[in-house]
């Protein structure tokens, strides 16, 4: 753990972790992660971000390969973030990766209840293949809640028999069922995410809806002809089994997983780079990924 990421860990413990265990609601949380991006959260230089129509964001920093696009989905437990709260680290997986980001401002729960991120998901991929994207030519990634979304979005492609280059998911949330160990035994070593607002967050995003729906909880879907997986996550967070769960079902169905974990970091490191080391090193090695997975499929 380098010096930036022991201290990072220690201010989130000792101030943010708190301030989200008594937030007062869903308004709040998105107030306060779009407040805290603009000052705090870092982008590369020359970034260019583009609103287009459909809610689609075109993220973008230094030269980009035609032909090419990551569809990402931004986590936020879907109650808080946007295209422009990832703005920075998008950005900067644009100049490592060499490819156009597309981030959907997809609805957060207190705008439209479940499933309309997923119906949002589904319509971002279908726009994405009208403007002329082959699926081989698309990668899908996000974190947190926007990983579980990416994966929830590859179960659909797959099966459409239509499937991305490949999937990419940050520290995802797969499993709204809460039947991760770690949710438990990471109680109070996860320097971030307070355990204690996970059932409320779920009732609220979920309302009378199943928990095991795999348009929400991906744990739970199926994956015919599933391209390559990378899946990131940090072994003292809370959401650390959704990881290691949803890599073990993925690879019972056939797909080729790359499952990495970092022994004492915040959930969605990444977005913090800038700041620590380690946000840039696993950046780097998920933009080794997608270039790898965009030439196995233009072959």
């Amino acid at each position: 753990m380098s010096r930036r990421l022991a201290a990072l860990t220690v201010f989130l413990r000792l101030f943010v972790k708190p301030r989200l265990a008594r937030l007062a609601g869903p308004d709040v949380a998105a107030r306060d992660f779009e407040r805290m991006a603009a000052l705090a959260l870092r982008a590369p230089p020359y970034l260019r971000r583009l609103e287009r129509p459909g809610g689609l964001h075109w993220i973008s920093a230094g030269r980009c390969q035609a032909g090419r696009v990551i569809l990402y989905f931004h986590g936020g437990g879907y109650v808080a973030g946007s295209p422009r709260t990832h703005q920075g680290m998008l950005g900067r997986l644009s100049k490592l990766s060499g490819a156009e980001i597309c981030a959907p401002a997809y609805p957060l729960v207190q705008q439209a209840p479940f499933p309309a991120a997923f119906e949002a998901a589904q319509a971002a991929w279908r726009q994405c293949r009208r403007l002329g994207y082959a699926p081989g030519q698309i990668v899908l990634g996000g974190d947190s809640a926007g990983g579980g979304l990416a994966l929830a979005l590859l179960a659909w492609c797959c099966d459409q028999r239509e499937p991305p280059a490949a999937a990419l998911a940050f520290s995802p949330w797969t499993d709204l069922a809460m039947t991760g160990e770690s949710l438990r035994s990471n109680r109070s070593a996860d320097p971030f995410l307070p355990v204690s607002r996970i059932g409320e967050l779920v009732r609220l995003v979920l309302g009378r809806a199943p928990r095991d729906d795999p348009r929400i909880s991906p744990l739970y879907a199926d994956f015919p002809g599933c391209p390559p997986v990378m899946i990131q996550f940090s072994e003292t967070e809370i959401l650390a089994d959704d990881a290691r769960r949803m890599a073990a079902r993925l690879r019972a169905q056939g797909a080729e997983v790359t499952l990495e974990s970092l022994p004492d970091a915040p959930h969605a490191w990444p977005l913090y780079d800038g700041w620590i080391p380690e946000a840039r090193q696993t950046l780097r090695r998920a933009a080794r990924f997608v270039q790898a997975s965009f030439a196995e499929t233009s072959r």
